[in-house]
């Protein structure tokens, strides 16, 4: 691939990876409603769980997909598949009910198919472009960031819709932020079946080994399930855990935007991240990173409730101030610190793979599961400790702790 052609590919696949933040977003802050009809946490986080679930069946055949017709027909093929997971989210609020309930989760996990293949393509193509090593990591960071500020605005609108929750709270309430994701897959969709999208050339020398034989690769697939985990685990059990203090509950409207600042800080960080990244090793980036997230969380669950503070939050594309216990403050801020993990590990399981790297991008994807796993697990302590927000997040300081020990071990390519 020529590089002064390489710049439009490149930006669609950052619109790509922008589509893939918002419509996954929709997901925990839409839980609240099904939160409040049936009385659980754990039931809050069941549309996000499908919505990950699919990439734990769909990782493997993205990949073979990629490798059968291409980077530019699997995305065209993802969008087509993404439109019909949040039409039958759509249709799920028509009907309303345990009916309506199970639909939405049918649309979650169709929609989870469209996730997983556009992740297949965007994360080894922008790899790739960068010529891998620090530059591909900066192009993953770029793309990051625009996942990051659509994935933002998304729990922003879904709150702002649900307003306060009521008995009369229905899903079809937010059928607005249902119409963009459907504008958004549309339009990309018309503009980049115009754009010429040239496959990435991938050297192969001999024959093409398995990425299981490589085990910086095999703990690096287990650093993504438990990245993603981490990374949606922390503010969707903030925003539930801000809706039910004791004393001071929030809307669901405002927990929304501290669990938007969470995504927001994200983007900051991986906006600093596409700099540092071309400065700093993935490894010792990844190394800091996961250091600073263990103490914030340790702080985070072990700092009293009763200490209010207020912070400011992204509410309306602008900021407000937010009184919240204090104990939140540190999970927004651990946001600063997942920013720039996916691209990090992602860059290092990836390296010295060669011409496996569509493969591994397939079982990269699959892994993403986690996502869905780890913060339902988070939100399964809360409901069997009767309510202990504080106690779950022995699941994200686990995890932490696992990509710490990936940084500085389990990253080195033998």
């Amino acid at each position: 691939m020529k590089q002064k052609s390489s710049w439009l590919p490149i930006v669609m696949m950052m619109l790509l990876f922008g589509m893939i933040g918002f419509v996954t977003n929709i997901a925990a802050p839409a839980g609240t409603i099904w939160m409040s009809k049936y009385d659980s946490a754990a039931i809050g986080m069941l549309g996000n769980l499908m919505n990950f679930l699919a990439y734990l069946v769909m990782g493997i055949p993205a990949g073979l997909l990629l490798q059968r017709i291409g980077y530019k027909s699997t995305a065209l093929t993802a969008i087509v598949v993404g439109f019909c997971g949040v039409g039958v989210q759509f249709i799920s609020g028509k009907l309303g009910g345990d009916i309506g309930f199970i639909t939405y989760l049918v649309g979650a996990f169709v929609a989870g198919f469209s996730m997983c293949m556009l992740n297949t393509v965007v994360n080894p193509m922008l790899n790739e472009m960068g010529g891998g090593g620090k530059k591909g990591n900066v192009l993953l960071q770029i793309g990051s960031s625009f996942n990051s500020l659509l994935g933002t605005i998304a729990p922003v609108f879904v709150g702002a819709l649900i307003g306060e929750v009521t008995k009369k709270t229905v899903f079809a309430d937010i059928n607005l932020v249902l119409y963009i994701s459907m504008a958004i897959f549309a339009v990309v969709g018309i503009v980049l079946a115009l754009v010429k999208i040239p496959e990435p050339e991938v050297e192969t020398v001999g024959k093409v080994k398995s990425p299981w034989k490589f085990r910086h690769f095999v703990l690096g697939a287990i650093g993504i399930f438990i990245y993603v985990g981490v990374e949606v685990g922390i503010p969707g059990t903030m925003k539930f855990f801000l809706e039910n203090l004791k004393e001071g509950a929030l809307n669901p409207s405002a927990a929304g935007t501290v669990a938007a600042t969470y995504w927001f800080l994200m983007l900051i960080g991986r906006l600093a991240g596409a700099g540092i990244a071309a400065k700093v090793s993935s490894r010792n980036l990844l190394a800091c990173t996961a250091s600073i997230a263990i103490l914030l969380i340790g702080l985070g669950m072990f700092m009293p409730q009763s200490i209010m503070i207020s912070i400011p939050v992204f509410s309306k594309f602008s900021f407000a101030m937010q009184i919240v216990p204090i104990n939140a403050l540190f999970f927004v801020l651990v946001g600063l610190c997942t920013a720039t993990m996916w691209g990090g590990i992602f860059n290092l399981a990836v390296e010295g793979l060669g011409a496996s790297v569509k493969k591994a991008s397939g079982i990269f994807m699959m892994m993403v599961v986690g996502g869905g796993i780890l913060p339902l697990l988070q939100n399964g302590i809360v409901d069997w400790t009767g309510g202990n927000y504080m106690l779950s997040y022995i699941v994200p300081l686990l995890g932490l702790a696992y990509l710490l020990f990936y940084a500085l071990i389990g990253s080195k390519n033998k």
